[in-house]
């Protein structure tokens, strides 16, 4: 691999402006090739430079390596099936439309969800502990945007509700599963969900700055960038996660291990490729369970990776794609929200980025 040119391209993206800093990580048949931080965590108040440890508040990626994984678990176990509707998984009396909705709907972005709202606005006004209860009351009652298995509409309402069901069913909140059954076995000390009421784990300035927040007049570091998440408590199903680059490699290496079939501790291989293959509930969606898959044109995989791949990414600018037909796993952290989500530029530079990873390593 040639590593020279692969680092020119990341210290292109500062220069051009796609972000201010970013961490790379690139592994090849399960070793790690090329670890590499470029550019600044912080812009303002002051310039601080990015680190390999610096730790990102990881935004969607919360889905997949939160939500997602916390979902696997109680499939793995028999605890839920996907196929199970919410009328057996909910302790409420569920409206019509929304009582055969499903994990597999949910969890494909296929239950018929709107994709976002703008609940904080409201949420803002009452009590904190109040509010997770007053949002689910919401998801409840809101209308469905199509019918459910119908259509497809990437949808954070969906995994709001996933959450919901992963605390009924587990009798505990989603970061406290996530760290009894993997975090804290993994030694995962800097993978945590933000919680407004818990003092911040690690100094602010080990944190990649995010947004100069319109809505909270500051420059946020340390804190969750997602409106909604902040105004819950902190968290969500669909954000809320942070970690540094290093620690979301150890995650991806557990799935890419037992989808491999090489250990079954943690999960059962057969777990983790059913919810890595396509959900094919919808006509031409590309969504696995909680993991999209290339599109067929304007990939932000890029056009190299196979087909059988699967990804994520976080609105702050984090994303995740692992091919596993050629062994790849390409993790690239960035803040490209600081100090505006107006920036866009990602949006055309990674597929570049990940093409030329797989042109390095895959010719």
């Amino acid at each position: 691999m040639d590593k020279d040119r692969v680092e020119a391209l990341l210290n292109k993206g500062v220069v051009e402006g796609v972000y201010p800093g970013a961490v790379l990580l690139v592994a090849f048949e399960g070793e790690i090739l090329f670890f590499r931080q470029i550019g600044c965590r912080a812009l303002v108040p002051k310039v601080l430079p990015m680190e390999r440890d610096t730790i990102f508040d990881l935004a969607s990626l919360t889905k997949p390596l939160g939500t997602t994984l916390a979902v696997m678990k109680l499939i793995d176990s028999a605890e839920i099936e996907l196929d199970q509707p919410l009328e057996d998984l909910l302790p409420k009396a569920l409206p019509q439309d929304k009582k055969l909705i499903t994990p597999r709907l949910l969890l494909s972005h296929s239950a018929g969800f709107a994709d976002w709202k703008p609940f904080y606005l409201d949420l803002d006004h009452i009590r904190r502990e109040e509010r997770k209860e007053r949002l689910r009351e919401e998801l409840l009652n809101i209308p469905l945007e199509y019918p459910p298995g119908k259509g497809t509409l990437y949808s954070d309402l969906g995994f709001m509700m996933l959450e919901w069901v992963v605390e009924e069913v587990a009798g505990m909140k989603l970061p406290e599963f996530l760290l009894k059954h993997f975090y804290d076995p993994l030694g995962l000390n800097k993978t945590f969900f933000y919680e407004q009421a818990a003092p911040l784990r690690f100094g602010e300035d080990q944190f990649a700055s995010t947004e100069d927040c319109p809505w909270r007049k500051k420059v946020l570091k340390g804190v969750v960038h997602d409106e909604n998440a902040y105004s819950l408590g902190g968290y969500s199903g669909h954000a809320g996660l942070f970690g540094n680059t290093r620690e979301v490699y150890t995650l991806i290496s557990l799935l890419r291990g037992r989808y491999r079939g090489e250990r079954k501790d943690y999960l059962r291989p057969e777990t983790v490729r059913a919810f890595f293959r396509r959900a094919d509930v919808v006509e031409g969606s590309t969504w696995a369970l909680g993991w999209d898959t290339p599109s067929s044109e304007n990939s932000s995989s890029g056009g190299l990776f196979s087909k059988g791949s699967v990804g994520h990414l976080g609105f702050t600018g984090a994303s995740v794609w692992i091919d596993f037909e050629r062994d790849v796993i390409v993790i690239f952290l960035t803040n490209r929200v600081h100090p505006t989500r107006k920036n866009e530029k990602i949006r055309a530079f990674r597929p570049v980025l990940h093409d030329e990873v797989m042109k390095e390593l895959a010719p």
